[in-house]
């Protein structure tokens, strides 16, 4: 008898006939109920959406609002190669031409004809400032040109397609990664690159070349506004011409940026400022 009592007991409490109550509560209950989370949610979904629309009128299209604030930009070069290593045998034109196709590739924006289009001439060693006007924005900003052609012996242009590969003095591009609004090199002079042995290799690297001459990043590049202000921006570039690698040997290279204000000596971060590679040129003989 108590199984059945409790039996009958569940039932009414799922239905119960005679108070028409579900679950122990009326339909007038359970829509009251409903109606009271309805509410309670779009309300919640509301006050979010209000959130995330204060939160964007806050923000601007062309700037992060919050950045990292790098005191030194990293550096890269063109062509990579594999682990950053240039290894490949001067005779041997399929061991260089995926390096030649690299920096044709990288080089291309910079055709003198893409630049003259895209980019405004720009006064050499000033900083190019383009500060908006109150709230009136001075969007999208200029940028200033910098020609492939001025990369001299390594613009990979005429009889120099080759970058140098094919006579074992080859060239290896670097630029500076972007930062907005950094000015390296403010105050002081411009902003170079120097490039020298790594460990033990000082009588395998030998004489090097830099395009531009003394390579240098001039000022009028900088600073950066970021890539939706500043669409055509093209980064300034350094070429390092080697003019003397011993052959057959493991050649291991650091460049660093050297500037007044760019610390490239950073022991926690090998990446900040500097960037270091290998090359060996093999040949038959």
């Amino acid at each position: 008898m108590a199984k059945d009592g409790n039996k009958s007991g569940w039932k009414e409490f799922i239905w119960n006939p005679r108070t028409r109550e579900f679950c122990g509560r009326t339909a007038s209950s359970w829509g009251l109920i409903f109606l009271f989370y309805v509410a309670f949610y779009i309300f919640l979904a509301g006050l979010f959406s209000v959130t995330i629309y204060v939160m964007l009128l806050t923000l601007d299209d062309n700037k992060p609002t919050y950045q990292d604030r790098l005191a030194t930009p990293g550096m890269m070069i063109r062509p990579t190669g594999e682990d950053l290593e240039i290894i490949y045998n001067k005779e041997n034109t399929e061991s260089w031409e995926s390096f030649v196709q690299a920096l044709n590739n990288f080089l291309s924006p910079y055709n003198d004809s893409v630049q003259e289009q895209n980019n405004v001439e720009c006064t050499p060693d000033k900083n190019y400032i383009q500060e908006d006007s109150d709230s009136v924005k001075n969007i999208p900003k200029r940028s200033c040109q910098f020609k492939r052609s001025w990369l001299d012996e390594c613009s990979g242009l005429n009889d120099l397609r080759f970058y140098g590969y094919d006579v074992g003095k080859p060239c290896v591009i670097i630029k500076l990664n972007r930062v907005i609004g950094m000015l390296p090199g403010k105050n002081g002079p411009a902003p170079s690159v120097s490039c020298g042995p790594k460990g033990d290799d000082g009588d395998k690297m030998g004489n090097v070349t830099y395009f531009p001459a003394n390579g240098t990043f001039n000022h009028m590049y900088f600073p950066y506004y970021g890539k939706k202000a500043q669409v055509n921006y093209s980064q300034p570039l350094v070429a390092v011409k080697f003019m003397s690698l011993t052959l057959n040997a493991d050649v291991n290279v650091e460049c660093k940026i050297i500037a007044g204000n760019i610390q490239s000596n950073n022991d926690r971060d090998k990446f900040a400022g500097r960037v270091s590679f290998k090359l060996r040129i093999n040949t038959k003989n």
